[in-house]
């Protein structure tokens, strides 16, 4: 492949990613080039990350898709190692030469080492199957080998303290299974495409990790993220505020600066604008198959209270309760969200969705709530089990709102599919696809 159809396939590949890479600095990018070396690989990631990375959360899926696109040439200087034969049925042999490497830290030596052993133990069915990561690092067992790392470490060394050297090898160990993973996908690249296994390797930026699909890992990288995207929208609302459009003319200020020009109005004055801060009430579906999507809205919701008039928020599955106590300011926003889930009285009989009986008991219990100053937000996948949805009960509702929203986190392309009526609650409250940080973050602005 030429250079120009890499950059070409590597710059469309971070796009597909969820990078956000424009045209302008995919042309820097190439500016980049011209000034480094292109045999020394480690500048051409420099610049290619120099001109296109924007954010540290972007860097893990750079490098793994530069790993693709431009791997290391095996023989080259910087691979320049005689792969090591591995024909000694005896494992014994294997992992103790991975010890000797790990204890020295020789970078050289790891990539060498993992070159053989994936080459010797990488494929399935006997070696004629495709590439695995699992079964190298399942036959070579690294993290079977930290005792003996420590002792031989600390015995050469007694001054330094275990914690330390016990993170140190935790650290070696992590390179090596990292450089395992990146040679698997260079070999499967090779056989297959590049494309085919970015598409499948390469996970989205935080900010697009869909909520309904997050592991444990991205749950509790999003909830750290929560409070630094709720500052940067509470600015960028601020801003807004302070300086939209100009308010009303002010007829009489204009008139009388008038009288110093022979009363041509050459100059206009405005009353100051008066921006309208919504009261905000949330109507939250907590069931456990948009739990985490319904968590990371009301942890938003409420990191930008100072942005609302009055926030009030309700949870419902086939009960409903209101949780606005669960969220008092200064409280913790995990212990809340623990809190609702625990206390509140949102299940009434089958802990199912009921989304036809949960409005019709909100506009029972609290229907005075909505006023012509609120706003009214519903966050659920319109996934009813079934049951009745209550149609007439949520036009009346969102009738008596100055404004209604719903976020769907699920793809707008599921819609309407098994029990989802999302195209009939559409009809009444305007429904938006909300699956990641991304999206729930335009939608607030827009909402605030």
């Amino acid at each position: 492949m030429a250079l120009l159809d890499r950059h070409i396939g590597f710059v469309a590949a971070l796009r597909e990613a969820g990078l956000p890479v424009s045209l302008a600095e995919g042309l820097d990018a190439v500016r980049a080039l011209e000034t480094i070396e292109l045999s020394e690989r480690s500048s051409l990631r420099a610049a290619y990350a120099a001109t296109l990375v924007k954010r540290p959360a972007h860097r893990d899926a750079f490098d793994m898709l530069f790993d693709l696109w431009f791997p290391p040439a095996v023989g080259s200087p910087e691979e320049a190692r005689d792969r090591p034969a591995y024909d000694d049925p005896e494992l014994g042999r294997l992992r103790d030469e991975l010890s000797r490497i790990l204890l020295s830290g020789d970078e050289a030596a790891l990539r060498a080492y993992v070159r053989g052993v994936v080459g010797t133990y990488g494929r399935g069915n006997g070696g004629t199957g495709q590439w695995f990561s699992y079964q190298v690092l399942r036959i070579v067992s690294p993290e079977t080998l930290m005792a003996g790392l420590l002792n031989a470490f600390l015995a050469e060394r007694g001054g330094l303290e275990e914690k330390v050297a016990r993170r140190m090898f935790t650290q070696r160990i992590a390179r090596f299974e990292e450089l395992v993973g990146e040679d698997v996908r260079r070999r499967l690249a090779e056989e297959t495409s590049v494309e085919r296994v970015a598409r499948s390797n390469v996970r989205p930026p935080l900010e697009q990790v869909d909520f309904l699909r997050a592991t444990r890992a991205d749950l509790a990288a999003l909830r750290r993220e929560i409070h630094p995207l709720a500052r940067r929208l509470a600015t960028r609302l601020t801003m807004r505020n302070r300086h939209g459009r100009r308010g009303r003319l002010d007829f009489r200020r204009t008139v009388r600066t008038s009288l110093s020009t022979g009363g041509v109005p050459l100059t206009t004055h405005h009353r100051p604008r008066r921006p309208h801060k919504p009261e905000l009430i949330v109507l939250c579906d907590a069931s456990d198959s948009v739990s985490s999507f319904a968590h990371f809205t009301l942890l938003l919701t409420y990191a930008l209270r100072e942005q609302f008039a009055k926030v009030r928020a309700f949870a419902f599955i086939d009960g409903l309760d209101e949780v606005t106590r669960f969220f008092a300011p200064g409280a913790d926003v995990v212990e809340a969200i623990t809190r609702m889930t625990n206390e509140a009285d949102i299940v009434w009989v089958s802990g199912h969705s009921d989304y036809g009986r949960a409005f019709g008991v909100f506009e029972e219990r609290y229907g005075d709530a909505i006023t012509p100053k609120t706003s009214l937000l519903v966050l659920g996948d319109a996934r009813t089990n079934y049951q009745n949805p209550n149609l007439e009960t949520v036009r009346r509702l969102a009738g008596r709102a100055r404004h209604a929203y719903w976020l769907n986190p699920e793809p707008a392309k599921d819609w309407d599919s098994g029990d989802s009526v999302a195209s009939a609650y559409a009809e009444v409250v305007p429904m938006h696809e909300c699956r990641n940080l991304t999206q729930l973050a335009e939608f607030v602005e827009t909402l605030a």
